[in-house]
C-alpha cells in the first residue's frame, strides 16, 4: 500500500496525530500487528518534545461533553463517562482542570478494562506523579490505547 494509503486506513490509530502513521510507512513492510505498533511507538519515542506534547494535546479530557474523535466517543461510552450525573460530571471536570493545569495536557488513560471509579482513582493518583513521570505515562496510556485500536481494526 502507498504511503498515502496507509496514512488513510492507519492514521487514526493515534488521535489527530496521523504524521506517526506516516512516519512509520517507512519501516514497513509490517509482519504482525504487534510490528506495526512497535513501530508507531518508535515514531513517537523519536519525536520531538514538542511533537509528543502536541499528541497529549490532541486527546480530549476524559468525561467531558465536547466534540471528540469517533474512537474517542466509543471508548468512553464503553465505560460509562458519557451517562454521569451532574454530580459526578463537575467531579470529573474539576479533577481534570487540576491536572490540566498542574501538566498543561489531558489526562490520557487507556480506559479498557476501567470503570468510572477507577479512571477517578487514577486520576487523582497521578495527580501525585512529577512532570516527568506523568509525561512518561501518559504516553504510555497513549501507546496501549493505539494497540487496542489497531487490534480492533485488524479483527474487523
Amino acid at each position: 500500500m502507498s504511503q498515502e494509503e496507509f496514512v488513510k486506513e492507519l492514521g487514526w490509530i493515534f488521535e489527530h496525530s496521523p504524521w506517526i502513521a506516516e512516519r512509520a510507512w517507512g519501516a514497513g513492510p509490517f509482519t504482525s500487528a504487534e510490528q506495526l505498533h512497535e513501530s508507531m511507538v518508535n515514531v513517537v519515542e523519536h519525536s520531538s518534545l514538542e511533537e509528543k506534547l502536541g499528541l497529549l494535546r490532541a486527546h480530549p479530557d476524559l468525561a467531558t461533553r465536547v466534540h471528540m474523535a469517533d474512537a474517542s466517543v466509543k471508548e468512553q461510552q464503553g465505560v460509562g463517562l458519557d451517562s454521569l450525573g451532574e454530580e459526578e460530571y463537575e467531579e470529573f471536570l474539576s479533577l481534570n482542570n487540576s491536572y490540566k493545569e498542574k501538566f498543561n495536557f489531558p489526562f490520557i488513560l487507556a480506559v479498557k478494562g476501567h470503570n468510572k471509579d477507577s479512571i477517578k482513582e487514577a486520576m487523582k493518583t497521578r495527580l501525585n506523579l512529577d512532570k516527568d513521570a506523568e509525561l512518561q505515562e501518559a504516553l504510555n496510556q497513549i501507546y496501549k490505547i493505539g494497540q487496542f485500536r489497531l487490534e480492533d481494526h485488524v479483527q474487523n
